[in-house]
């Protein structure tokens, strides 16, 4: 039984149009048969509920840059239109149409459309369970999480998968199994490809135990305005070498690790139904734009946008 693949082409054409990105006029199920402006950023985020609550996004950006962030889950995107300029460990990529990108959890990575040209893409982030149970229908005795070494791949027929998996996963009418099918399929291919042995964690020593400390710490007490002094002061280490040693193992400073955690909190409470002004004093921001400015950096999205699509 074909599996569709023959007959659906890679979009590299302009893609269906996506709402503007204004919370009171973009809406999670809209999607127009127009074709979308390079000129004008559009994104939407939405969730899809029986699937985890797996958070997909689709974007035409221009000017919109994503600050250095990592993920507790993993990433997978495919490029319609323009190139991604990013950065990860695995260096410096530009990703074109028909190639995609591959985020572990924990990874540090950043970027945005090359030059200001534009760049239309979608991606999605499913967690952790989705892709040990996915490992584990490649290979029954696996164990852990799958690591991918490559952040850029070139594989068409992977992204066509991933394309129509996304595309099912906008469409209100598409059916659960379909969708289910297309999610396995895409994973067992991207697994079976290019899943590599995770890299070794070693022991961890005394500068790695204090960050660690550190990281748990600021997860604690997230919403408080906390000095670098009081830091240093908790594990006995000075400043600076704080500053280098929790870079080091995190891969973003302190500051920067405080503000994903606000950001991600944010997440859960807005999913929840709070209002945006309260979410934002709850989380330690200083107002309501206080937040949607470091959350659009983080997720692509203002607040407003993401309580829509978490109303799908």
């Amino acid at each position: 039984m074909s599996d569709g693949l023959a007959t659906m082409p890679l979009a590299l054409t302009p893609p269906v149009s996506m709402p503007p990105t204004s919370p009171h006029t973009a809406s999670p199920h809209t999607a127009s048969p127009h074709t979308a402006s390079m000129h004008t950023e559009q994104a939407k985020l939405w969730r899809v509920q029986e699937l985890n609550n797996v958070e997909v996004l689709k974007a035409t950006y221009i000017n919109q840059t994503f600050t250095r962030h990592t993920h507790d889950c993993f990433g997978l995107g495919v490029i319609e239109r323009g190139q991604l300029h990013y950065w990860a460990d695995t260096g410096e990529h530009l990703i074109s149409p028909g190639e995609m990108v591959v985020i572990n959890p924990g990874q540090v990575h950043w970027g945005g459309a090359l030059n200001g040209t534009g760049c239309t893409y979608r991606i999605f982030y499913p967690d952790c369970g989705t892709l040990a149970k996915a490992m584990r229908s490649v290979d029954e005795k696996a164990t852990g999480l799958p690591y991918f070494s490559r952040s850029h791949t070139c594989d068409r027929t992977l992204a066509q998968r991933l394309l129509r998996l996304l595309t099912a996963l906008e469409d209100d009418t598409s059916l659960k199994l379909q969708r289910e099918s297309y999610l396995l399929t895409t994973l067992t291919h991207l697994i079976t490809r290019y899943a590599d042995p995770a890299p070794e964690i070693s022991k961890l020593g005394p500068e790695e135990r204090a960050v660690h400390y550190i990281r748990d710490y600021l997860e604690s007490c997230y919403s408080e305005n906390i000095a670098l002094q009081q830091l240093a002061d908790l594990v006995e280490l000075k400043p600076l070498r704080l500053l280098r040693a929790f870079r080091k193992t995190m891969g973003l400073p302190p500051h920067a690790y405080l503000l994903q955690v606000r950001i991600n909190r944010a997440k859960a409470l807005l999913a929840q139904g709070q209002p945006i002004i309260d979410v934002a004093g709850e989380t330690g921001f200083a107002d309501q734009s206080h937040l949607t400015r470091h959350f659009k950096r983080f997720v692509g999205v203002t607040p407003g946008q993401y309580v829509l699509g978490c109303m799908v």
